[in-house]
């Protein structure tokens, strides 16, 4: 089991907004489109899984390189939904496809979601897909030093949980899988909820995630910016202004951080469109925002990753 860190400051009081995570029915992602294949993390069953529905099963969907180039990289998309259900198209499929066209091996997260499952075990999966694709790295064709994340919102921020809490692996395990480290070697964030600060302006409380009552405790242990230290992957950052459901404000707490600690990072907040871009394909989003494809792989470039 992944070591989980624990953070004990003393933080204003939170008022939970939204309750009715642990009410609510969850939801049941369609995989998404254009997958070669599906791989379960856990072949005979999640450690921690209360049932056997697909619900209980993540999975890896399966983008290859198109005409691989020598890059050798790969990138695990994670997306969006709240940690109540997940956006596999628009925060997934389609992320996955520019990937592969481009060279990269892609795969997209199946991860479990509330009200069903809490924290830890969305982290857990996560962690899970970055070993396992480390671990299987030679079967690929993919480098061990280039396994990225990329995450959508609620994806974001499990994507920068393991950027910034992650172990070497257990060298002795039984499993091959857990002898890898789940450090991502880089990380690419959409407008995810970065910073647990109270005085941050935000719609919920991550209730899909903690349940509708998480003591300081837990608030403090998901928040990613206090835990960045040197070591947390170079990082990709992206928000806008005008986005109401994840405040901008995320975006800068952590790319200070990152400034502070001397680690690799680089943010771009655009002050035009919505929350959930995505890679600003849309042919609605503001034309600002869709040079993002161009920027990002521009800085995957920079880095020899793409």
């Amino acid at each position: 089991m992944r070591r989980h860190l624990l953070l004990f400051t003393a933080l204003a009081s939170l008022s939970l907004i939204g309750g009715t995570a642990q009410s609510a029915k969850p939801a049941h992602p369609k995989p998404p489109t254009g997958s070669a294949r599906t791989i379960l993390l856990w072949p005979t069953g999640a450690p921690t899984a209360i049932g056997t529905q697909d619900q209980d099963i993540p999975k890896l969907y399966v983008y290859p390189a198109l005409g691989r180039d020598t890059s050798q990289t790969a990138i695990i998309i994670m997306p969006g939904g709240g940690y109540r259900t997940l956006v596999m198209e628009k925060e997934g499929a389609d992320e996955a496809r520019w990937l592969s066209a481009h060279g990269i091996d892609a795969f997209v997260l199946q991860y479990r979601l509330g009200p069903r499952y809490r924290f830890p075990a969305p982290i857990d999966d996560g962690a899970r897909a970055v070993r396992y694709v480390r671990s299987h790295a030679h079967e690929f064709g993919l480098a061990e030093d280039k396994i990225g994340v990329w995450g959508f919102s609620a994806g974001a921020h499990l994507a920068g949980y393991l950027a910034t809490v992650h172990d070497v692996g257990q060298p002795h395990a039984a499993d091959p899988v857990d002898r890898a480290s789940d450090r991502p070697d880089f990380a690419i964030l959409a407008y995810g909820r970065l910073s647990m600060d109270p005085y941050i302006p935000r719609a919920t409380n991550l209730e899909g995630l903690l349940g509708n009552d998480p003591t300081m405790e837990e608030i403090d242990r998901v928040s990613i910016a206090p835990h960045v230290t040197r070591d947390t992957s170079p990082s990709f950052v992206y928000s806008t202004s005008a986005d109401q459901t994840v405040n901008s404000l995320n975006a800068t707490a952590y790319y200070n951080a990152m400034k502070r600690a001397g680690a690799p990072v680089e943010l771009h907040i655009f002050e035009r469109g919505l929350h959930g871009i995505g890679m600003g394909q849309n042919p609605k989003s503001p034309a600002e925002v869709q040079i993002l494809p161009t920027l990002i792989s521009g800085w995957l470039q920079m880095h020899a990753w793409m």
